[in-house]
């Protein structure tokens, strides 16, 4: 089995848009008073934006299960309030849960948070709950900057996230740290901000102590890692300034990374780099790079393509495409067959 542990629902029918775009259009009035309200989507076109897309490359590219989420860049946390945000996550997390119940050998669910700038990660407690209990959701996406591109809250180190860590650990399901949409014009949304936001949550997590008081807390950091496999000898330099241990012992226990990496070269050096035990398969298929690579002839997403042109021995790539996915996710346990 292949399990690519990162997906968006970047083709969800128009009506999913064109409630946003209400929902910012009313905080301009300010006499309206925010309700949820109700999106009219109908199975049949759940299936025809999955169809034609996820589920299509999904077979032609030989890969089972995808971690599906909400559109990344539209999660928004800088948009409104953190009424506007719980009303939002709502709606994009209940259709998520629409796709993976329609499409459960395809699909699993992974949660949206009601995140704010300057309001506490207490306040996503209850979505993550819902998500997970009800719906039986395995992790979610955590965002370091809901600012987006400003950077105004503490970071993940700061004592400020350590209910919402309380109860990732209680639930046992990890976190990805992923960041939405730019606001800030000095960082393009894909190319620029989503690689500063993988690279700046890992330096934050070098220079503290999180995983000792969080020994069983698990974060994923997406694309690669941002910088961090490029970068890897600054970075055992300055834990190493740091008085830090070692960092495969400082954070690899609890920090993975994928493989949304859109070339071979990359992909090379983050398996040269990164241990195995901490590399998950992902493609962000239908996401920030969508096109064909000109040089190779194949999609820059397909990642599928260069994790097997590594050559790796049976075992190593067992762990890649499913047994690192199931050993950090581990409710997909309740969701996905045996490893056989």
């Amino acid at each position: 089995m292949i399990i690519d542990c990162h997906g968006h629902y970047t083709t969800a029918p128009k009506e999913l848009e064109a409630y946003r775009q209400k929902q910012i259009a009313d905080l301009k009035d300010p006499s309206h008073v925010a309700v949820k309200g109700t999106l009219s989507i109908s199975d049949d076109q759940i299936r025809e934006s999955i169809d034609k897309a996820q589920l299509k490359l999904q077979r032609e590219r030989g890969t089972d299960v995808t971690i599906f989420s909400p559109r990344a860049a539209g999660m928004g946390h800088h948009i409104g309030n953190a009424t506007t945000s719980l009303h939002w996550s709502l709606v994009c997390n209940d259709l998520i849960h629409r796709v993976c119940s329609l499409y459960p050998q395809n699909f699993v669910g992974v949660c949206q948070l009601p995140q704010t700038p300057g309001v506490p990660p207490t306040n996503c407690i209850a979505e993550l709950e819902r998500c997970v209990k009800e719906y039986g959701f395995i992790g979610c996406n955590l965002n370091p900057d809901p600012s987006g591109g400003y950077w105004k809250d503490p970071p993940l180190t700061d004592k400020w996230w350590y209910p919402f860590y309380e109860k990732l650990v209680e639930l046992d399901v990890p976190a990805m740290i992923h960041v939405s949409m730019s606001c800030n014009p000095n960082f393009h949304t894909t190319g620029g901000h989503y690689i500063n936001g993988d690279t700046a949550a890992f330096m934050q997590l070098i220079t503290a102590d999180l995983f000792k008081d969080f020994p069983s807390l698990k974060f994923v950091i997406p694309h690669g890692g941002g910088a961090v496999p490029y970068h890897w000898g600054r970075y055992r330099g300055i834990a190493q300034d740091l008085k830090k241990p070692l960092l495969k012992d400082h954070l690899l226990n609890n920090v993975f990374f994928d493989t949304c990496v859109y070339h071979q070269p990359g992909i090379d050096l983050l398996f040269k780099v990164i241990p195995i035990d901490n590399i998950l398969f992902a493609s962000e298929m239908v996401g920030a790079v969508r096109g064909i690579d000109p040089e190779t002839g194949n999609y820059y997403d397909d990642t599928k393509r260069y994790v097997e042109a590594l050559r790796l021995s049976d075992e190593d790539r067992r762990k890649v495409f499913e047994g690192n996915a199931r050993r950090v996710y581990s409710r997909l346990k309740t969701k996905l067959p045996a490893s056989r």
